[in-house]
């Protein structure tokens, strides 16, 4: 009684259109373009869905990764893992919600979670806010759910490590988001990895955050898909203004200088592109929002200046 009972819940707050069909080939999609911890109106937070071989693996989960997924037409069950690319809040937002809902809806099988030192921690908190709620269930006496912990594993990956997952090889690399001195004790804690994700026929690879690397060159050559992050400092510094007008002075100084060294300006994006060699270039992460058209025509102008291939600056859903 009670499956059968979850099965018509589900299938009443599903709507009709969020059915999905089998992925029919491997893509890449923008669930949330959004950058920095300001949230928009426009563009939901960062999150991406990689299919790959009728599976599906989210790549970075903000703030609403969950409602992004049904937009885009892929039920949740369907995730296979996760892959973090560093654990600023915008971009591991939405994680709590994935682990949360799946547990709530009984899949079974484990989600596997990737990302950098300090991942066992944040998930383990979040299978602990978990509890209650798996433990009371659906306040039928005797029929909690399965127990949190048993749904998700955590795998912490380090620069160059690899990966193989269905075919498909996954390398990380080590980028510039962070700039504490190599082998202290904070860069063996607190990383910011990029992702290259070979499948046969085709390699996309994903910046996450990041500055000027010549890692993320290397890690990029000859992608068919480059899908950079990419920094307005002038229309973020004025989007925060709006959001924080008392920031302190000395806030506004250290955010400004993690902005213009732990970000590429669309210069450094073309440059990134165009040294790789990649086939194509997708923008993402606006973390000013959605400005005016000749503003973002000027992105495409100043990144052409060192890649000459094509550039799309990504919209929230778009299908690559």
């Amino acid at each position: 009684m009670r499956a059968a009972w979850l099965t018509l819940a589900l299938a009443v707050s599903t709507p009709a259109l969020a059915q999905p069909a089998a992925p029919a080939a491997d893509a890449f999609i923008t669930l949330g373009t959004m950058g920095g911890p300001v949230p928009s109106p426009d563009r939901s937070q960062p999150a991406n869905a990689l299919l790959h071989a009728g599976q599906v693996y989210l790549v970075d989960a903000g703030d609403g990764t969950v409602q992004q997924l049904s937009r885009a037409g892929i039920m949740l069950p369907r995730v296979r893992a996760v892959f973090l690319s560093h654990l600023h809040v915008d971009h591991t937002g939405g994680l709590s919600a994935v682990l949360g809902l799946r547990n709530q809806t009984n899949v079974r099988e484990p989600l596997t979670v990737y990302g950098p030192a300090g991942t066992r921690e944040l998930v383990a908190g979040l299978v602990a806010s978990m509890q209650p709620a798996a433990r009371a269930g659906y306040g039928i006496p005797g029929k909690p759910w399965t127990p949190p912990a048993d749904t998700v594993t955590v795998i912490e990956l380090a620069d160059g490590e690899k990966t193989t997952l269905n075919g498909m090889t996954v390398t990380a690399a080590q980028n510039t988001h962070y700039d504490f001195a190599p082998g202290s004790v904070e860069d063996r804690n607190y990383k910011s990895l990029s992702f290259r994700f070979d499948m046969p026929g085709r390699s996309i690879v994903y910046t996450g955050d990041t500055g000027p690397s010549a890692a993320v060159e290397k890690l990029a050559k000859g992608a068919d898909l480059l899908v950079s992050e990419m920094i307005d400092m002038a229309g973020t510094m004025a989007n925060v203004a709006r959001n924080s007008p008392n920031m302190p002075p000395e806030a506004k100084r250290d955010l400004e200088q993690h902005l213009s060294t732990h970000h590429l300006t669309p210069e450094a994006v073309g440059q990134l592109a165009g040294r790789a060699g990649v086939k194509a270039l997708v923008i993402t992460h606006f973390a000013a929002g959605t400005p005016d058209p000749a503003r973002t025509k000027g992105y495409v102008t100043q990144i052409a200046k060192s890649y000459s291939g094509p550039v799309t600056l990504a919209n929230d859903l778009d299908r690559f």
